[in-house]
């Protein structure tokens, strides 16, 4: 039985699972129903971790988070939906977005510019290794996935890049009535197509 503050974490995470999970049945919005899904996962994976279950909690992140909210995602911008009134309000939630955006930036300068990390040293021996007992199941998982199968990690994440640039090329619409610059059609110009000659009478404008 847990008591004190993990008792307090699974109850904060418990109700946002079960709130988030009625909210992507009743929202009207499709595409925060997606949203609302993709925090029922956090809250789930968060209930994995308060367990002890490390791997299943970051397998939930990766997977479900990670894959299938935002394939999820592009069905529903494939939908014909009016984005234009979507955006309206969006500007208030600024602030909260630059928040958050300072606090990824800030990991990632901490991330890279650590004192432990070195890119003369290969993965192998930029730290020492601990025994497989004294480590999490997230610690193990991390030191062979990015050691002895870095490359296929990296292979895996160009895939995942390159179809979601794909699925953004399929789903952009361009408005109908807009003048667009076309660089094939202005290569492809010559003299006749270029400029046009007209006759014209002495003493008459065109």
């Amino acid at each position: 039985m847990m008591l004190g503050l993990p008792a307090l974490f699974f109850y904060v995470f418990a109700l946002i699972a079960v709130g988030a999970a009625v909210m992507v049945v009743f929202a009207r919005n499709p595409v925060h129903s997606v949203l609302f899904l993709i925090l029922t996962f956090v809250a789930a994976a968060g209930l994995f971790l308060l367990v002890g279950a490390e791997f299943l909690a970051l397998i939930l992140i990766v997977v479900y988070v990670g894959a299938v909210a935002i394939l999820f995602l592009f069905v529903v911008m494939m939908l014909d939906l009016d984005f234009g009134r979507m955006k309206q309000g969006a500007l208030k939630y600024a602030p909260i977005g630059a928040i958050i955006g300072m606090v990824l930036l800030a990991q990632l300068i901490i991330a890279v510019t650590g004192s432990y990390y070195d890119p003369q040293l290969s993965a192998a021996t930029a730290m020492p290794m601990l025994p497989l007992a004294a480590m999490s199941n997230i610690e193990q998982l991390g030191t062979v996935l990015y050691t002895r199968y870095v490359l296929f990690f990296q292979l895996a994440g160009l895939i995942l890049f390159v179809a979601m640039i794909g699925a953004i090329v399929l789903t952009l619409r361009h408005k109908e009535g807009l003048k667009r610059q076309s660089i094939p059609t202005q290569v492809a110009r010559n003299p006749a197509t270029a400029i046009e000659i007209r006759k014209v009478e002495s003493g008459k404008g065109i």
